[in-house]
Parts: C-alpha cells; sequence; structure tokens
C-alpha cells in the first residue's frame, strides 16, 4: 500500500513540475488519481495528516479582519530610473564607490503584483505578510497557502534554518483575460488590471475564495542570511532548486551597458511573458558589494527600477 508520505512526496514533485517549472509529467487525470488517493488515505487515519500535506492549503475559517505583522527586515522601495542616462548614472555612482571599473548586475522583470514576504522555519512555512508601510502588513499566510507555486515545505536540502523570501504575487495574464471575459459574460465588473486582480485575490478574508483564484508567485530576494552564497544569483538559484519560483528571465550581465539592452530587448518581450511588467530592475551582484552600498531610509543603493 503507498504511504502517505509517499503520496505526498509524488504529489509536492508534480505540483513543481507544473506550477514552478512549466515542464508537467503526468497527466491531470493521473494527478487527480494522487490527489484522490491522498484524501482518502488521510480521512481514514487523521493521524497521518501534517501541517505541510498538499490537503492541507485550505484550512481554517474565514478572519474578521487581517492581524498586522512586523517585518523581520524592512520591505525598502526601489529608487527609479527612466532612461538609460538614469541608469548610466546609477551604474557611475555605484562604480566610484565600489572603486570598481565595471559591475557585475543581475537584471529581471519588474512584476506588476502584490509584493510580501513569506517567512520558512526549519524548511516549512510559518507567515506571510504583505508589504503594507515597509515596516508592518497584513497577515495573509492562509491565503498564500492556497497558491500552489509557493511550497509549504521547502525542497532538497541545505536551506538556512530560518528563511524569508520576498517575491510578487500575480494573476497570470491568461488567467485575468479569462476573468474579465467571464465577467463581462456574466454582466459583473471585472478587475481593472492584474495587479488589482492579485491584490483583490489575496485579500480575500476567507482564504477558500482566494483558492478559487488563478494566483502565482514569484520569488525575486530573500532577506540576509550568512547561510546564503555570496552572490544574489546564486542565492536566486538556491531558492529555485529549494522549490520557490524564480524568473525564467533573469540575467546575469557584466556592466551597465549590458543592462540597457537588456532593458530595451524586454519591451518586445512582453508578448510572449505570461504576467504583466512595468519595467525592469537592476541589482548588484555581490552581496558582499550590496552590504558595502547599504541602504537609505527608503531604498537601496545598490538596486534601480527602470520603468
Amino acid at each position: 500500500m503507498t504511504t502517505a508520505a509517499t503520496l505526498r512526496a509524488q504529489i509536492e514533485h508534480h505540483d513543481d513540475r507544473y506550477y514552478v517549472l512549466d515542464a508537467p509529467e503526468i497527466s491531470d487525470a493521473d494527478y487527480d488519481r494522487l490527489w484522490i488517493a491522498l484524501q482518502a488515505l488521510e480521512a481514514a487515519h487523521p493521524e497521518l495528516i501534517t501541517a505541510d500535506s498538499p490537503t492541507q492549503r485550505v484550512s481554517g475559517r474565514p478572519l474578521a479582519a487581517f492581524a498586522k505583522v512586523a517585518h523581520g527586515a524592512p520591505m525598502l522601495s526601489l529608487s527609479k530610473a527612466l532612461c538609460a542616462a538614469d541608469l548610466r548614472a546609477f551604474d557611475q555612482r555605484i562604480r566610484a564607490d565600489l572603486g570598481l571599473a565595471t559591475v557585475r548586475y543581475v537584471a529581471e522583470p519588474k512584476i506588476d503584483g502584490l509584493a510580501i514576504t513569506i517567512r520558512y522555519e526549519h524548511g516549512l512555512l510559518t507567515r506571510a505578510a504583505t508589504r503594507g508601510d515597509g515596516q508592518c502588513g497584513e497577515d495573509v499566510t492562509a491565503q498564500v497557502r492556497t497558491i500552489k507555486s509557493v511550497p509549504l515545505r521547502l525542497r532538497g536540502t541545505g536551506w538556512p534554518a530560518h528563511l524569508e523570501v520576498r517575491g510578487e504575487v500575480y494573476m497570470p495574464l491568461d488567467s485575468y483575460r479569462a476573468s474579465q471575459e467571464r465577467a463581462r459574460r456574466e454582466g459583473g465588473k471585472g478587475f481593472a488590471t492584474p495587479r488589482n486582480a492579485a491584490a483583490g485575490s489575496l485579500r480575500q478574508l476567507d482564504p477558500r475564495q482566494t483558492a478559487q483564484r488563478p494566483l502565482a508567485f514569484c520569488c525575486y530576494g530573500f532577506t540576509a542570511n550568512a547561510a546564503m552564497p555570496a552572490t544574489h544569483s546564486a542565492s536566486l538559484e538556491c531558492l529555485r532548486i529549494w522549490g520557490l519560483p524564480v524568473s525564467a528571465e533573469i540575467r546575469l550581465l557584466d556592466g551597465i551597458e549590458a543592462c540597457i539592452h537588456y532593458y530595451q530587448a524586454m519591451g518586445p518581450a512582453r508578448d510572449r511573458i505570461n504576467y504583466a511588467i512595468d519595467g525592469v530592475v537592476v541589482k548588484v551582484d555581490a552581496l558582499a558589494d550590496q552590504a558595502r552600498l547599504g541602504v537609505t531610509a527608503r531604498a537601496p543603493r545598490w538596486a534601480v527600477a527602470c520603468k
């Protein structure tokens, strides 16, 4: 007889293949059979249910209101660049401060979603919160648990005992368009933008309502942790290995001219990306250099968003 642990591992594997890697290995019918088998086994033996079981993504009663939670580290804004000249000025300051002729950067799309932070303790998801005012946000743990691209337990090994990741919750564009068409047919009012759709869906007090919305998550960072690799790009690869979705559009680039070329290329790329973007983000790759550059009261000095 297949054990509950085996069924959970199989479902988690196929969730990762489908929702994170976009490379499913089995049919929907075969996936449903695994899910039904696990539900039946847990129903017959409730002592086998674990907090990270896929069957426990939606649990608990609707909330009366969202609780406020303080972030372990501030969720800062990003300085803005409006053109290539602004990016070159950013790079000039970075090179001067670091005493380098060329800086290695990480460039990525700026997803137009809702920024959140997710905390993992010993590999288990324990809390999720919105950005709020940057110092304090709303506790949306129950809602985030319903998003299937968010692992309830980190995969693999080697992750820190305490890990806090940052990212964007968004509604994929194909799902957003389908919901808009459905609202039009039914005479209802759709969402103004994909970002509004994500925010409105995540901030449902009843997590069962959130579970019915096709939300996704993309991880773009983490709070400083001595257990992570020495670069931002290598750390993102670790997050990907641990089951957290990371954008396939991220690039490691030498020098600001390569970043400008990336920014210019992302315009036409909007047609093939299944999420809304409102620019690109450029970050210094070396974490030691990020630490040397530091932050201002509202933004890191080692990153810039180009609209």
